[in-house]
């Protein structure tokens, strides 16, 4: 029997791919990717959707790989350079062909399988870019994609008959109707609206990242675990504050909570929980100290006090300050937020 090894977001398109080998009777083992970017071992949020569940109810298996710091080298440093934000599509479907090569070999698959769809993303879906992916990842001719195959060329498992072509599809550009006329016909009903998946994609949590890559060339999986949650604010030491929105953030918060960390509250009204963190020269100082209380301050319900008592807690150790609430100036001058340009109207002559 014909092996392939797949890649597998867990969305409708890879999930698709899959159960179109299935269907000529091809054994499909399915790998999917985690980075600290996306999906998570530890936090599925951000994921597409669970990529066992399916796995269960056609009959496949799927394997989990971290790219861990292999794929935060690359989005330090993408030979084939970013996307509108962080992403560096190209660069990261090499490595995850690289990765799935290895697996090929491994398992004695026959060749590789993803879900990609010519034209669906501007950056690493182009008929150009496929060669030059699939050369770059050393599998040129071994990846078949089976949604938009018969508008490429031939693959060796086409050519050798192990693919028959005409069951493959002719799907391009980011409409995703024949996907979902496919999964009815294939009973694939369990599956996510499309949505990105990657948080590089996402302006304000690149702009996060791109500005902690600055500060920190090399910052923890905790630090980007961190860029998730709250709102951010770096001090001029370098030091760095975390402001929950709500009570999920704040309990993300305290899980995310270093034993060098501060942790503030104000007491006796309702408030957000805040993390300071000092920066690369080491501890914050008791300037930060104060800035953040009042930065916590600031987004409490004690906002519109001349000054509130905020607990201040470090490894078990607890102490208060009397801090006023933060301005908008100051507010506005620290906070790391992606913002719009303003364009000004020309005025007539």
């Amino acid at each position: 029997m014909a092996r392939a090894v797949a890649l597998l977001s867990g969305g409708l398109d890879s999930t698709l791919s899959v159960l179109l080998m299935l269907r000529q009777g091809i054994e499909v083992t399915a790998v999917t990717f985690l980075t600290h970017f996306g999906c998570d071992a530890g936090d599925t949020s951000s994921c597409s959707k669970d990529p066992s569940l399916n796995a269960v109810k056609f009959g496949f298996e799927v394997k989990l790989c971290h790219l861990a710091d292999k794929f935060i080298d690359i989005v330090k440093n993408p030979r084939y350079g970013h996307g509108r934000n962080m992403n560096p599509c190209i660069d990261c479907r090499i490595l995850m062909l690289r990765e799935a090569k290895e697996l090929m070999s491994l398992t004695g698959a026959d060749f590789i399988v993803t879900g990609e769809v010519l034209g669906q993303r501007p950056m690493s879906q182009r008929r150009e870019t496929f060669p030059l992916i699939d050369r770059e990842a050393g599998a040129l001719g071994y990846v078949l994609r089976p949604l938009s195959a018969r508008l490429l060329k031939p693959t060796v498992p086409e050519m050798k008959g192990t693919v028959n072509r005409d069951k493959l599809y002719a799907m391009s550009g980011r409409s995703r109707k024949p996907q979902m006329a496919l999964a009815a016909e294939l009973g694939l009903t369990d599956y996510p609206n499309p949505a990105g998946g990657c948080l590089l994609t996402e302006p304000n949590y690149s702009h996060r990242l791109s500005e902690l890559l600055s500060e920190n060339p090399e910052p923890t999986v905790n630090d980007l675990h961190l860029l998730r949650v709250g709102r951010h604010f770096r001090l001029k030491s370098g030091a760095k504050a975390i402001v929950g929105r709500n009570e999920a953030e704040n309990s993300r918060l305290q899980s995310l909570l270093n034993k060098d960390d501060y942790l503030m509250g104000v007491e006796d009204f309702g408030s957000p929980l805040t993390i300071l963190r000092g920066g690369l020269r080491g501890d914050a100082s008791e300037e930060d100290i104060m800035t953040a209380a009042s930065i916590c301050a600031r987004y409490s319900d004690a906002r519109h006090l001349p000054a509130a008592v905020v607990n201040v807690m470090k490894d078990n150790a607890v102490f208060y300050l009397n801090a006023g609430p933060a301005d908008g100036g100051l507010i506005e001058s620290l906070r790391i937020e992606k913002r719009n340009k303003t364009v000004l109207p020309i005025k007539a002559l």
